[in-house]
């Protein structure tokens, strides 16, 4: 109804602007009044779902903005008093424990409100009146994050935290464009903290950024929304080029070590290392931007991780010694950091230097040695399939070097060996159906993702490897047809990723490399056509799609190399066959 209220022609009276502040009242004094009983009786408490507050607040922000002054003057009447309360608690040396947490979860609500009134200005037209309220409600946010702050090296709120994040998102969303510079929120935050711009504004929120990760390493959540808003601020052009300047981003790209980022450790939890491909993707994002063709600040970037591959490589290379937990922890940080680091990679550039630095330095070596070792563990396996699935990706044509450069062929060899040590151990690996698809059929898929996206990318001449006598592409394509047919028929539809890789593998081959498919054996080719039946009557559309696809490709093959064997050339050597065209036919004839 609020949001409607611009367009309403009708004289009569709506009382909206009666009703409205009284709704905003009740929600905010409910909250506030509710999280006492939440605590000392043990409650569940709503914070804890915070899809659910986000919709609440989506609504809330439109509210808001309807009689903005009431809101606001609410707002800061509540704030300044739990505020007021809860730094006099923290002052007190025998406060209790509960009036704290009543405080903080208080505070929370109020601050995740606060940051909904901020992001309602998009809603409505704004004026330097309310430009001014909504300085006033940043700036007690900021000051109360700037006291947060000065307690996380002994305690903190986790809760208070998340919301104070998502208060940060917000004020990037409003604050951080050419039009907001002008708004006299700045003048305001200048006045409190020296903010004049949205350059300084983004070096301030960077400052919080970096305290978040050495402080909150512990809180994968935490860890998390502020890897979030660090990659929203990397995505954008205008946003990167001004945090490239800040020495809050210099910073994180000289001093990304477990030293100043304890998440990067070897001592986080296997959640919580999950957040490390986030982390480079960003700092990838920030590097790229104007680094061109220096390759000394490029190696001097990779220094921690080249000093984590030398360690391991005297580990894990050394057949006398068998590597402990923390051996295994280094390995997939290293996996996930490198998939980060590959995936802003876009130009060919800057992607053949990383490649030279993995392949020349010998560190590919030390990732399959170590899928080597605990193939039948996916934490291990996973990370380093998705790193090798990431580096054949062929993006923006980035692996499409001169034609003297040899680094696709040398990238799908390694990627095919990776395949095959890890196809070789995992078809002999026992499971129980309940641990089958994150033990065995996870990282199927994963192997069936590398080999599509290396033929894939046409960066490889495929003819190359038979004419001068490398199996490389005979055994990788041999491993994969035992991979598939492993695969019991009624699994390949019960998980949405396999069956992705597995119908897009096929179509890739179908399309680019059907000659390959003539070579396999009848059983395999039986199973290819029994699976295409099914996925025939799938309800995934781009699944079915594919079948099409793929048996349209099989099909005209078929009946080109039918015309092929039936036609009068005048050159027998052009209507002869090969041996495994013949045989191809021959078992497609019997199938009819």
């Amino acid at each position: 109804m609020v949001a409607s209220v611009p367009y309403v022609k009708s004289p009569d009276p709506h009382l909206l602007g009666t009703y409205t502040p009284e709704v905003i009242k009740a929600y905010i004094e409910s909250r506030l009044d509710a999280v006492t009983l939440i605590v000392r009786d043990n409650m569940e408490d709503p914070l804890d779902d915070l899809c659910m507050v986000q919709q609440q607040l989506e609504q809330l922000s439109v509210i808001e903005r309807c009689e903005y002054n009431k809101t606001c003057n609410l707002l800061v009447q509540h704030f300044d008093q739990k505020a007021r309360e809860y730094e006099n608690l923290l002052q007190t040396h025998n406060s209790s424990p509960i009036d704290i947490t009543v405080h903080e979860l208080q505070l929370t609500w109020l601050v995740y409100i606060i940051g909904s009134a901020i992001v309602g200005r998009l809603t409505v037209t704004t004026s330097d009146e309310h430009d001014n309220m909504d300085a006033e409600l940043v700036i007690r946010v900021l000051q109360l994050m700037s006291l947060t702050d000065s307690r996380l090296p002994q305690t903190g709120c986790e809760k208070l935290e998340l919301a104070i994040l998502s208060f940060l998102d917000q004020v990037r969303k409003m604050h951080s464009s050419d039009q907001a510079q002008k708004a006299t929120v700045y003048k305001r935050l200048n006045e409190v903290f020296g903010l004049n711009d949205e350059q300084m504004l983004l070096s301030f929120i960077n400052r919080k950024i970096i305290t978040n990760l050495k402080f909150w390493g512990r809180s994968e959540q935490i860890i998390t929304k502020t890897l979030v808003l660090l990659s929203d601020l990397s995505v954008h052009f205008n946003s990167v080029r001004k945090l490239a300047r800040l020495e809050e981003v210099q910073f994180m790209l000289t001093h990304h070590t477990s030293e100043h980022f304890p998440f990067l450790g070897t001592s986080s939890s296997l959640n919580e290392m999950r957040c490390r491909t986030m982390f480079y993707t960003s700092l990838s994002r920030l590097l790229m931007f104007d680094l061109g063709e220096d390759e000394e600040r490029f190696y001097n970037f990779l220094t921690p991780l080249t000093n984590q591959f030398e360690s391991l490589g005297n580990v894990l290379m050394d057949t006398k010694c068998f590597p402990n937990e923390e051996v295994k922890k280094a390995i997939i940080g290293l996996a996930r950091d490198l998939r980060g680091l590959a995936l802003p990679l876009n130009a060919r550039i800057q992607y053949t230097m990383l490649f030279e630095w993995l392949y020349y330095t010998d560190y590919l070596p030390i990732l399959l040695r170590a899928v080597e070792l605990w193939a039948h563990e996916p934490a291990i396996t996973t990370p380093v399939l998705k790193l090798f699935a990431e580096l054949v990706h062929c993006r923006t044509q980035r692996l499409a070097g001169n034609v003297s450069s040899p680094m696709g062929i040398l990238l799908f060899r390694e990627a095919s060996k990776l395949i095959c040590i890890y196809g070789n151990r995992i078809l002999h690996l026992e499971v129980t159906t309940d641990q089958l698809y994150p033990m065995k059929l996870k990282g199927i898929s994963i192997c069936f993702l590398i080999l599509k996206n290396a033929l894939g990318g046409n960066y490889v001449n495929c003819g190359v490897f038979k004419l001068y006598g490398d199996d490389t592409l005979h055994n990788v394509l041999d491993i994969i047809a035992q991979l598939i047919l492993s695969i019991r028929q009624s699994d390949l539809l019960e998980y949405p990723k396999l069956a992705s890789a597995y119908y897009n593998l096929l179509n890739c081959l179908s399309q680019d490399h059907v000659t390959y498919l003539t070579a396999l054996e009848p059983r395999a080719f039986v199973y290819i056509l029994e699976s295409l039946n099914k996925g025939l009557a799938a309800l995934d559309s781009a699944i079915y799609i594919s079948c099409c696809t793929i048996l349209d490709s099989i099909v005209s093959y078929i009946f080109k190399q039918l015309q092929l064997k039936t036609s009068t050339f005048p050159n027998k050597k052009l209507r002869s066959l090969s041996r495994e065209n013949s045989q191809f036919l021959k078992v497609c004839i019997f199938i009819l």
